[in-house]
């Protein structure tokens, strides 16, 4: 797993940063961008895309499971929004 980050990928907008992972040879994109699907025009792409409904890493990491499993799942050109756990009430 790389992070965009450690590939100095982090200034890049999101149809270059998709574009950018597809010639790299990536097959999946995790992001927390919840508004790509109608920012981009996702037809005729290799990479799968998941999309994680918050950017909270405690929240991740308690549904990683879920992740996991919208990775292993994911088909060239798809798309899946991830729901994780809501912050625990105390």
């Amino acid at each position: 797993m790389e992070i965009a980050f450690e590939r100095g990928w982090s200034r890049l907008q999101n149809g270059e940063l998709i574009a950018s992972a597809e010639s790299a040879g990536f097959d999946v994109l995790v992001t927390t961008d919840t508004n790509l699907k109608y920012q981009q025009n996702l037809r005729n792409r290799r990479i799968a895309l998941v999309v994680l409904r918050t950017t909270s890493w405690p929240r991740v990491r308690r549904s990683l499971s879920v992740v996991v499993a919208a990775v292993a799942s994911a088909s060239t050109g798809s798309y899946t929004e991830v729901d994780v756990e809501p912050r625990a009430r105390g």
